[in-house]
């Protein structure tokens, strides 16, 4: 197979390809609760078996993004990157996000793709805006990620009187109780906890049935939610509740995690493709 190509830029090693690629998927997040949903949902995922998992295994913010920072030249062996693109952290990662993109950005949507996860921009729900506030947050992410795909997670998405800041190097703290605009659609009277909600959804050492329907339960709820914040909106939010998505102007958007598991495994199996296909013959 063609070996990996560099090219020399001012005495430092600029990679430009790395063909070599095997069935390995980073999750690039700073938060274990998210990190253990996304791993847990590809792993029971039939179509995945055999891919490779990595993951930051530190739970402190900052040993999490220096493992990150660690971890950045490992990915040019993956076909997918996941990253977890939510206000409160990305700014503390962008170095390392920057290192991994910068080894991997001659081959995305070729040779490897990548996934963002985050959550929306700061004004989505003041009264008088709807979903075209994305547009501008989503083509950001684009140019920076790449992304095949952008899940909009809403457990992920605070308002800033939500979210807690420490004084101590201005460190944030990611919230692990759920987003209050959510608490009346989930009946919950106590133990509002992020990681509690994730497992009842993933549902991880439940039959296939329960899995479905506490699936479908989820996506009623975001149903509920949504319409009730954008009333004007229902064909848009019928289509952001589909597996392809809403799209708005020139971005397009999905909800995680429903369909999840689906564009995880279509792009594995995009990047297998592609790496197997002759060179006249790959997509430019």
């Amino acid at each position: 197979m063609e070996e990996d190509t560099y090219h020399l830029i001012d005495n430092k090693i600029d990679v430009l390809s790395h063909p070599r690629r095997r069935d390995q998927i980073h999750i690039l997040t700073v938060d274990p609760i998210l990190g253990t949903d996304v791993q847990a949902r590809i792993k029971g995922d039939e179509r995945l078996r055999g891919c490779t998992v990595v993951r930051p295994h530190a739970t402190a913010i900052r040993d999490a993004v220096e493992e990150i920072e660690r971890l950045a030249k490992d990915t040019v062996v993956s076909r997918l990157l996941i990253f977890d693109v939510r206000r409160v952290t990305l700014a503390k990662l962008r170095r390392p996000f920057n290192a991994v993109v910068g080894y991997n950005r001659r081959d995305f949507n070729k040779l490897c793709y990548s996934v963002c996860i985050g959550d929306g921009p700061v004004p989505l729900f003041l009264d008088g805006n709807g979903l075209d506030v994305f547009v501008p947050y989503l083509s950001s992410h684009r140019v920076d990620y790449y992304p095949a795909v952008f899940f909009y997670d809403p457990f992920l998405h605070y308002e800033p009187n939500e979210l807690e800041t420490r004084g101590i190097d201005d460190d944030f703290m990611i919230p692990d109780t759920i987003p209050r605009r959510l608490v009346s659609y989930l009946h919950m009277k106590d133990n509002l906890k992020v990681d509690r909600v994730r497992r009842f959804f993933r549902a991880t050492d439940k039959d296939e049935e329960t899995k479905k329907k506490r699936l479908r339960m989820l996506r009623r709820l975001y149903k509920r939610q949504l319409n009730a914040q954008f009333p004007d909106r229902k064909e848009e939010l019928r289509r952001w509740l589909s597996r392809n998505g809403v799209r708005l102007a020139t971005e397009k958007m999905n909800l995680y995690p429903l369909f999840f598991e689906d564009w995880v495994s279509r792009l594995m199996r995009k990047a297998r493709e592609n790496a197997l296909a002759k060179p006249e013959e790959s997509p430019q």
